[in-house]
């Protein structure tokens, strides 16, 4: 076996690449999987859920955009707070409710995906592992199909370098929920510090 194919064996052998958290054998990240987020870790004071006007359901829309910076988010907290000055402690904390709704589902179909995402590796890795078994078999044989061989070695080269071209994205989609976290934890912030006194 060439050094190629060791190295890239030892990449495909099962928990490997596996967090070292152990609550799930499947997800794939450094980082530990937490499924669910609480809005009291972001949020200091309790919230009674109330009707959001349009313009604080509109604020709370764009803020959960992760398309929308945060320096745009603040500045939209800003022009919100300007043109509603008589803002209470409880309709921000309902607009960081609303945010924090919209942006935990986000990050529960993230996770959803990245679990599907490590399926589909090790399914991957089965299939290259099979493969690798059959051409040892044909290469073995005492007649061997050269033309069998060529294509089998030419398919597990093609499924290797899709492996190895998933592994390398892995950590931009693990990094995902994460930046997610921290997008709500700075919306947290912004709509406290823009509280009334």
């Amino acid at each position: 076996m060439s050094f190629r194919l060791m190295a890239i064996s030892l990449l495909l052998v099962p928990g490997l690449a596996l967090a070292a958290d152990g609550s799930d054998p499947d997800w794939p990240c450094v980082q530990r999987k937490v499924e669910d987020l609480s809005p009291g870790l972001m949020w200091p004071d309790p919230v009674a859920p109330a009707e959001l006007s349009p313009a604080a359901q509109d604020l709370a829309a764009k803020l959960a955009l992760r398309r929308v910076s945060l320096d745009e988010a603040q500045a939209l907290i800003n022009a919100y707070v300007a043109e509603a000055p008589d803002v209470s402690a409880e309709t921000l904390g309902n607009i960081f409710l609303d945010v924090f709704k919209k942006l935990s589902r986000d990050r529960s179909r993230i996770i959803g995906g990245i679990g599907r995402y490590a399926h589909g590796q090790a399914a991957l890795a089965a299939k290259i592992d099979a493969a690798r078994v059959e051409l040892d078999d044909l290469t073995g044989a005492e007649a061997p199909d050269n033309d069998k061989i060529d294509a089998l070695d030419e398919q597990i080269a093609w499924d290797e370098r899709i492996y190895t071209d998933r592994e390398r994205s892995l950590t931009y989609v693990c990094e995902t929920p994460v930046l997610v976290e921290k997008r709500l934890y700075a919306v947290a912030q912004m709509l406290q510090a823009a509280m009334p006194e």
